[in-house]
C-alpha cells in the first residue's frame, strides 16, 4: 500500500505530460471552429462582416437565431433531415447486422471477394459518383424525393458498418451458438435475442456515423433536390442566408449551431454505448 501511495505521488513522466498537452492542444484546435461558429451566431451584425474579427463579443445578441426561425419552412426541412437520417440508420443497421453475420457465421463462395469489394467501394471518391447517381436517379424516378437521398447514404455507409459489426459478430464464441441450439433455440432466436444484445455496441457505433452523413449532407440534397423545396433538407436551409452579393453570414452560423444540436444530441444519447462500440468490447 505505501508503494502504490507513494506512485502516485510521484511527478508524472515527461513524455506523459508531453503527450497530455499536445491532446489538449489537439481538442482545442478541433473544438475552435465550433466555438467560432457559435460566437459569429450570437454577434452583431456589424462584427460579422467586420475587417478586423476579434474571437470574443461584447454585445451578444440572438437576432440571427430569430432570423433563422422565422424562417417558415425551418420545421419542414428539420423533418425531412430527421426522416432521411432515421431511415438510413436503422436500415445500414438492420442490413448490415444481417451482412455481418452472413459473411461470419456462413461459408460460402466468393465471400473474400465480397468483403474485398466493400473496401473498394469506401475508397472511391463521393464526388466522382454524384453525375452517375444523378442520372441513375433520374431514370428510376427518384428525383425531388427523399428516396433520392436514403439510398445513396445508406449504399456508402453499409460496407463501414458491415466491415465493423463483422469484427463484433466474430467476437461472439461459436460455443454460445451451439449451446443454444442445444437448448433448442432457432436461429432466429439466437441472431435477435442473443447475437443482437452482444454487438450492440458495435451497431451504436455505426449509427454514430450513419446518423452524421445523412444529417449534414449538402451535395446529395443540391444535386437530387432540384425543383421539389418541399422535400428539402436543413443544410439547405443554408442557402436562405447565403447571398453572392450581401451574404446574411450570422444567419448562416445561426442556422448551422441549430443544425449541430440534433447531432449532438444523439451522441449524448449514445456515448456509452459509442465509447464500447469503438473499443470492440463485447459482453458474455
Amino acid at each position: 500500500m505505501l508503494r502504490a501511495a507513494a506512485a502516485r505521488l510521484r511527478p508524472a513522466r515527461p513524455w506523459r505530460l508531453a503527450a497530455e498537452a499536445a491532446a489538449v492542444a489537439v481538442a482545442l484546435l478541433v473544438a475552435f471552429p465550433l466555438y467560432w461558429m457559435v460566437l459569429s451566431a450570437v454577434k452583431p451584425a456589424g462584427e460579422v462582416q467586420s475587417d478586423r474579427p476579434r474571437p470574443w463579443t461584447l454585445e451578444p445578441t440572438l437576432d440571427s437565431f430569430r432570423r433563422v426561425f422565422e424562417n417558415q419552412d425551418l420545421g419542414r426541412y428539420f423533418l425531412n433531415s430527421l426522416a432521411v437520417a432515421g431511415a438510413v440508420v436503422v436500415a445500414s443497421a438492420l442490413i448490415a447486422f444481417l451482412a455481418a453475420t452472413a459473411v461470419t457465421r456462413f461459408r460460402f463462395r466468393f465471400r473474400t471477394t465480397l468483403l474485398i469489394m466493400f473496401l473498394i467501394a469506401q475508397m472511391v471518391p463521393i464526388e466522382a459518383l454524384t453525375i452517375p447517381m444523378f442520372f441513375l436517379m433520374r431514370d428510376a424516378g427518384l428525383l425531388n424525393t427523399l428516396g433520392s437521398l436514403v439510398l445513396p447514404h445508406l449504399a456508402f455507409s453499409l460496407p463501414f458498418a458491415i466491415w465493423m459489426l463483422r469484427g463484433f459478430v466474430k467476437a461472439v464464441p461459436e460455443a454460445l451458438e451451439e449451446q443454444a441450439f442445444i437448448d433448442g433455440a432457432s436461429r432466429t432466436r439466437f441472431l435477435w435475442q442473443i447475437l443482437f444484445p452482444l454487438v450492440f455496441p458495435g451497431l451504436a457505433a455505426v449509427s454514430v456515423f450513419s446518423f452524421i452523413s445523412a444529417w449534414n449532407d449538402f451535395l446529395f440534397a443540391k444535386s437530387f433536390i432540384i425543383s421539389a423545396t418541399e422535400n428539402s433538407t436543413l443544410p439547405m436551409a443554408l442557402l436562405v442566408f447565403f447571398d453572392s452579393e450581401t451574404p446574411d453570414w450570422g444567419g448562416v452560423m445561426a442556422a448551422s449551431t441549430v443544425m449541430t444540436l440534433p447531432v449532438l444530441v444523439f451522441f449524448v444519447l449514445v456515448q456509452r454505448r459509442l465509447v464500447s462500440g469503438l473499443g470492440g468490447a463485447v459482453k458474455d
